[in-house]
């Protein structure tokens, strides 16, 4: 018997929340009803008050309420409802979570889910599922379902619809085991123009016992496997793919955000980090593309698709973030130049290469690092099998080091 954590606002949501709450006990599942109202008293007991959600961290319900402005007393809300999930998760008193509301309910219990880990079970039945999510999801694998009608009284569509959440929240926890698989850990940023880099050491570190996840390069994928990292489940980080940093920079379509390279110094993960695909910032189709940049080489990796080539001064700066964010690991971590080219258009040859641009970058990114920290230049093309397996070595090594450390340290 599993206990799934039900979650809501039990002023506005209450009825539907219990009949949500009984369907799931009918399955055989127990349940904690936990209120995030902010308005009215709730209309039926929780198994956590709103009070006790906003105690956790640290904060008053009388405070909250007494400011009179509902999105502070929202946002007071989804700020507390996380702590709790998450100190539920590690004391093991929860399987799984759903919840049902509008957009302001959707907000606190998104916030809520967010702080659970990747793959443990979260669904949130909403009004919001029809339009873009990304501001609910964030990096978390939360299963939005449509309300299909508003949450307001048990009309016969709403509660097919919450029959079928009950259905999903009762099966993903009957799947779900918090148990890791036994294969250490090993994550990995990959985009079409390091490919075949990524693919060779994928293969060899899974020929030497690793489960290795991949990440594309796209913005979204640099967020998740920040957040994957950061939250303790990878053993080593395989960071080949930089490209997300070049749109930062210069205006992109596929920025990862200021935080990118950061989880790994975070959470203490030996590392490799290759600067690939920083000869090239994303854009959508050509017509998209801001006129200020029409002066400059573009590529067309496909209709959808196009890359234009960063210039010297451009990578100079791109080294220095790169450097700047590398200085802060504290686990292993040794730094791989492909001197022959950053991608597979930017090699001998191709229409992105470039060797004085791609100068500019090594002499500012190894310029930048503090000392200590292992650069390994190679004359070979980012997508050279040696260069693969060399990345792969260094990353081996680093996580040899770091697990001998620890247990000196023991």
């Amino acid at each position: 018997m599993a206990t799934i954590a039900v979650i809501g606002t039990l002023d506005t949501k209450g009825e539907e929340l219990a009949w949500l709450a009984r369907a799931i006990r009918e399955r055989g599942h127990q349940t904690l009803l936990v209120d995030l109202g902010t308005g009215s008293p709730p209309i039926l007991q929780p198994d956590l008050s709103r009070e006790a959600v906003l105690q956790a961290a640290g904060g008053h319900l009388e405070e909250v309420l007494l400011c009179g402005d509902r999105g502070r007393c929202v946002e007071a809300m989804a700020h507390a409802a996380p702590v709790v999930m998450k100190q539920w998760f590690e004391e093991g008193k929860i399987d799984g979570v759903i919840s049902m509301g509008g957009g302001g309910g959707t907000s606190m219990s998104t916030a809520a889910m967010r702080a659970l880990p990747v793959g443990f079970p979260k669904v949130m039945i909403t009004t919001m599922a029809s339009g873009d999510v990304s501001a609910y999801l964030e990096t978390s694998d939360i299963v939005m379902m449509p309300s299909v009608v508003d949450v307001s009284g048990l009309n016969s569509i709403l509660r097919g619809v919450m029959e079928r959440g009950a259905g999903a929240i009762c099966g993903m926890v009957e799947a779900f085991s918090q148990k890791q698989d036994e294969k250490p850990t090993i994550v990995a940023s990959m985009f079409g123009n390091t490919t075949s880099c990524v693919e060779h050491a994928r293969s060899h570190l899974e020929e030497s016992g690793f489960e290795v996840f991949v990440f594309h390069a796209t913005g979204a994928g640099g967020r998740t496997m920040e957040t994957l990292i950061e939250s303790g489940l990878a053993q080593g980080v395989l960071d080949i793919t930089a490209t997300e940093w070049a749109d930062e920079l210069v205006g992109g379509v596929l920025s990862a955000g200021p935080h990118r390279h950061e989880a790994s110094g975070k959470a203490a993960v030996p590392s490799v980090v290759v600067p690939g695909c920083l000869d090239m910032v994303n854009f959508h189709a050509p017509d998209t593309i801001p006129s200020v940049f029409a002066d400059r080489q573009f590529y067309a990796h496909n209709p959808q698709v196009t890359l234009m080539r960063t210039t010297p001064e451009e990578c100079a700066q791109l080294g220095i973030i790169l450097a700047d964010k590398i200085n802060a690991y504290t686990a292993p971590v040794t730094v791989l130049l492909p001197l022959g080219g950053l991608s597979v258009i930017g090699g001998k040859g191709g229409p992105f290469h470039d060797p004085a641009a791609d100068a500019q970058l090594f002499k500012s990114l190894q310029q930048g690092l503090r000392k200590g920290i292992e650069v390994v230049s190679l004359d070979l093309e980012i997508n050279h099998p040696q260069f693969a397996e060399a990345c792969t070595q260094a990353l081996l090594k680093n996580m040899e080091q770091n697990a001998a450390t620890k247990a000196c340290g023991a």
